[in-house]
């Protein structure tokens, strides 16, 4: 399946975050910060989700159970107040760090209430609070952005595990954030710490810690891995971010972790611990001063899905008159670069 030229528009909840494609049911997912579309192929809005105060951002579906999952988080900093001051609200009560679960077969008109109609429960991360809260946001940590669903690091099929990724402050003045941070879940058993979100007195329950906690090494980002996507035919999951600062590093806007390598320990540069890494892949240009390969491809921080065989989808975000949209169009990865795919 390949979709272009799929235009939505006149958004007021926010800029595209994310997207993900049912290809079997021929629906496509977006977030636009407090808001959740649905859609067919031909961009016609089968029904939405609303009254979120929060940041929803990457998005992710999974074939197993049907259902879109999503990072969302509630915070006080410039992003969070930011958020706040849009909508003219205070209803977030404290800090907190969620997978939202969409029940995306039951979203069929537009403006359901992400609290009220029962189409959307939350999962607490406890892990990603406690990073962001210690004092100078350990590790750099902002919260969490991207999210997608891989098999295990070294191994090719079998199964899927959600995979989280950090939003990392890109402060150039220290360096103990030059690596992303990728938490791994097993969901099978989440059905019972999923129940709806009230964000006026927001629960916290959830797994106590992530199955793996991983750390790439990529330099220098501006709020971390935005999106992420598991391209099966690659065995790669792609991480796109907004671009760093630091002058000795590449800055690349999209790097590829190949999975094909089983993570191993080693040091955590800019602290005195050791980590799980996970290996970037030979993708895009090596940059030889760091060894770190990546890639300037401008598109994917708003959204990106593979569809397979080489192929992604990807969000080319605008705005118009205050408001936002996004048009998704194909592209084929030749080995070297993303191409636009004209075919039908």
């Amino acid at each position: 399946m390949q979709i272009n030229n799929l235009k939505i528009d006149g958004i007021s909840a926010g800029h595209v975050q994310g997207i993900a494609v049912d290809a079997d049911r021929k629906y496509v997912y977006y977030s636009f910060t407090t808001a959740f579309i649905k859609t067919d192929i031909n961009g016609n809005i089968v029904g939405s989700v609303t009254g979120l105060v929060g940041h929803l951002g990457c998005i992710a579906y999974n074939k197993e159970d049907g259902r879109v999952y999503g990072s969302l988080e509630y915070k006080r900093d410039a992003i969070g107040n930011g958020i706040l001051a849009r909508l003219g609200s205070d209803a977030a009560s404290s800090d907190g760090f969620y997978v939202a679960v969409f029940d995306v077969d039951r979203i069929d008109r537009k403006d359901m209430d992400a609290e009220r109609d029962g189409v959307m429960s939350a999962v607490h991360l406890d892990e990603v609070l406690a990073d962001y809260s210690a004092e100078g946001h350990k590790y750099g940590c902002s919260g969490i952005d991207g999210i997608t669903f891989a098999p295990l690091a070294g191994q090719k099929g079998g199964k899927r595990y959600l995979y989280v990724a950090y939003g990392i402050y890109g402060d150039i003045s220290r360096n103990d954030n030059d690596h992303q941070i990728i938490l791994r879940y097993d969901i099978s058993e989440w059905k019972r710490f999923a129940r709806p979100l009230k964000q006026n007195d927001m629960h916290h329950t959830g797994p106590a810690a992530p199955d793996d906690k991983y750390f790439v090494y990529t330099g220098n980002t501006r709020y971390g891995i935005q999106n992420l996507e598991y391209d099966e035919y690659s065995n790669c999951i792609y991480a796109a971010v907004y671009q760093g600062k630091k002058e000795h590093f590449p800055n690349y806007a999209m790097f590829a972790i190949d999975m094909s390598v089983a993570s191993e320990t080693a040091p955590i540069r800019g602290t005195d611990e050791s980590g799980k890494m996970l290996m970037l892949a030979e993708f895009g240009t090596e940059h030889r001063k760091t060894g770190i390969y990546g890639s300037d491809f401008k598109y994917g921080a708003t959204g990106m899905a593979s569809l397979g065989e080489g192929y992604f989808l990807f969000s080319e975000d605008f705005s118009e008159n205050g408001k936002w949209g996004t048009v998704l169009n194909t592209y084929r990865f030749d080995g070297t670069e993303f191409e636009k795919s004209i075919e039908k």
